[in-house]
């Protein structure tokens, strides 16, 4: 199998649901969702997890710890260790991962790969590999149920493409670039690498990969579609640059580029302008610490403008303000048709009469009632739309749902739940 595009990974260890350095250094790696982001942000392509609990307890740790990992992440996440059961292999996948990975060292591996492949596919089995000598007595009775080796030792790097046709990843130790550039090219069926530099400094990934780029070998790198030379630029050789932030989509700031500025975008990942004023480069957040991290460039119709999707650090206008777009000077009313905005909206107004009772409410007066009588109105307004549905009357089942809803949310707002922890929760499914 040969592998066009090449990843590269960041490996993290779980010790009592905290993220440490390495298999023997349990030194605190650093908080969870800031490492996350900066992997999202910088340019990694994959994560894998080694779960190193002792006994059940942490275990169960390392799990939900895994979880949180995986709500944060935009990467593809794989988990290994201490797997002894095919409820282990479960509980990691149903936690988010979209792969296991198997230990090769221990006896039972080869059944746990079947049972697994059998129950949840063959892509989403992976296996560690610490010898060639013991993969190779496993070889034809795991194979055909993994779908992805993860090497284990770098001195394997060239050797494990004699072995086996199946990808494969390796983790290294310290490396320069050249190194990872022919670690990269030692095999043609070798996937990507990791080592623990990955970890600490992500910062430095997306000039990585432009070395990699000039060094021919392909990776996931930020590459445009069009040359400068595409775009109709303004007289004063620019194009205007729209910016918004990729989850929210709420417009930041407008700005220009000009073809450095272009180029240094495309090269290091972060949004790089032309201040008109100074007359030269401007990376947003240089000084600030408020970058920019590219999710996408988009050009319009007329290819005279761009419009780019942002992962905003901090506040995007020099005021501090989130957005630059914070002065209201005209607004007309309008029914609001953002059905997430409606949602948050109605929870909001939900939990203000919670925390600020108002006579006459009947929010306020649910709230006063407690979880117990909660729960029980949100059962019988279940039933009321499960009636609603026996005798199909499409305005029925709409008021009856609405009802629904709004008492789901005040339970929510009881337990403290939010729709963010809701759309958590279906993402990870």
């Amino acid at each position: 199998m040969k592998i066009e595009q090449k990843d590269i990974i960041v490996t993290l260890f779980l010790k009592d649901g905290i993220l440490v350095k390495g298999f023997q250094d349990h030194t605190p790696a650093g908080k969870i969702d800031d490492l996350i982001r900066s992997y999202n942000d910088n340019g990694v392509d994959k994560i894998i997890l080694y779960d190193l609990s002792d006994d059940d307890a942490e275990h169960e740790k390392n799990i939900q710890a895994i979880k949180s990992i995986t709500l944060i992440s935009e990467l593809p996440v794989y988990a290994g260790g201490n797997i002894n059961s095919l409820d282990d292999i479960r509980k990691i996948l149903y936690s988010g991962c979209i792969k296991v990975v198997l230990n090769s060292l221990k006896s039972q591996t080869a059944m746990f790969a079947r049972e697994g492949a059998q129950r949840f596919g063959k892509e989403r089995m992976a296996l560690s590999v610490f010898s060639v000598d013991v993969f190779f007595k496993q070889k034809d009775s795991i194979e055909e149920y993994i779908s992805e080796l993860i090497v284990l030792d770098e001195h394997l790097a060239s050797t494990m493409s004699d072995v086996t046709d199946m990808p494969y990843s390796i983790l290294m130790e310290s490396i320069t670039q050249d190194t990872i550039c022919d670690v990269l090219t030692a095999g043609e069926n070798i996937k990507g690498i990791s080592c623990p530099a990955f970890c600490d400094h992500s910062e430095l990934i997306p000039e990585l990969k432009q070395y990699l780029k000039e060094k021919g070998v392909s990776t996931n790198h930020l590459t445009a579609t069009m040359e400068w030379s595409d775009f109709k630029i303004n007289e004063e050789g620019l194009i205007p640059v729209v910016t918004q932030d990729y989850q929210t989509n709420e417009v930041l700031m407008l700005a220009y580029m000009d073809q450095d500025a272009y180029q240094n975008t495309l090269e290091t990942g972060k949004m790089t302008y032309y201040s008109r004023s100074r007359k030269e480069l401007w990376m947003k957040g240089e000084t600030s610490g408020h970058y920019q991290y590219v999710k996408s460039l988009m050009v319009d119709c007329d290819r005279d403008s761009i419009l780019a999707k942002v992962s905003q650090i901090g506040a995007a206008c020099h005021t501090g303000n989130h957005s630059c777009f914070y002065t209201d000077l005209a607004t007309d009313e309008y029914l609001q048709r953002n059905l997430f905005e409606v949602l948050d909206n109605t929870y909001n107004t939900i939990l203000e009469r919670k925390d600020n009772p108002k006579n006459g409410s009947y929010t306020s007066y649910m709230f006063g009632k407690g979880l117990e009588e909660i729960g029980k109105k949100l059962g019988e307004e279940t039933l009321d739309l499960i009636f609603a549905s026996i005798s199909p009357d499409r305005e029925n089942i709409k008021f009856q749902a609405a009802d629904l809803v709004y008492h789901l949310m005040v339970l929510m707002a009881e337990v403290d739940i939010d729709w963010e922890d809701v759309l958590e929760e279906l993402l990870v499914r």
